[in-house]
């Protein structure tokens, strides 16, 4: 499951795991077909991004990740292990998230931004007093992000808490297990809203998957 998969490769012990040493058995990392078709989060998210987003920029990350993985497991020289480390973050980074970003994502006619009572909603509200106003800061610190980032609502292992927190250009969120993750690079919504990243933050959340993000949330709390 998407959950369980993010969470293991959202560790320090587990991003090692993209290097490789030389000599051992390595597999491709592969595109992930999303669930839904490209025009099934419209009027919220275009087509056009949908298919740019997933097919061109998630393909650049598998690709570049294989390919720093590769050199990786080639030299034996510590330097140039050390020179690769900013690669395998950055492709293994856009990777895990969009992995995730996809799952986060479900039509609004398929239940989409629709979040139902239950353990996920009492969190939110006892850590963010009422749904409406997480959404109002989360859409805000994420906003507020200078650059590309990814704006993340997370779940804290050490205070068992909810907290909102921010990752640039394409870190992977490991202080907390992420519950849902928001895009703020300009290929996630320039097409569509320009630079007006209120208005897409806005409309995201018509087709947030609060199942997904439920499900993550129960297995994150056990």
């Amino acid at each position: 499951m998407l959950t369980t998969a993010t969470r293991t490769l959202a560790r320090p012990a587990a991003i090692r795991r993209f290097a490789l040493a030389a000599g051992g058995a390595r597999s491709q990392h592969t595109l992930p077909d999303l669930p839904y078709a490209y025009n099934a989060l419209e009027p919220y998210i275009a087509e056009d991004i949908m298919k740019l987003h997933h097919q061109k920029h998630h393909q650049a990350y598998v690709t570049g990740l294989n390919a720093a993985e590769e050199a990786y497991a080639k030299t034996q020289s510590p330097k140039e292990r050390i020179k690769l480390q900013p690669a395998l973050k950055f492709n293994g980074g856009g990777h895990i998230n969009h992995t995730l970003f996809w799952k986060n994502l479900a039509p609004a006619n398929a239940g989409g931004g629709q979040l139902s009572s239950g353990p996920l909603k009492s969190a939110i509200e006892e850590s963010f007093g009422s749904v409406d106003a997480f959404k109002k800061k989360m859409s805000a610190t994420t906003a507020a992000i200078q650059g590309s980032g990814w704006g993340w609502l997370g779940y804290n292992p050490e205070t068992k808490k909810l907290e909102i927190v921010t990752t640039p250009n394409q870190d992977p969120l490991l202080s907390h297990v992420p519950i849902i993750g928001i895009d703020i690079w300009e290929h996630a919504f320039y097409l569509q809203y320009k630079n007006v990243k209120a208005d897409y933050l806005s409309a995201i959340w018509n087709v947030i998957n609060w199942k997904e993000a439920e499900q993550r949330f129960t297995e994150a709390a056990k």
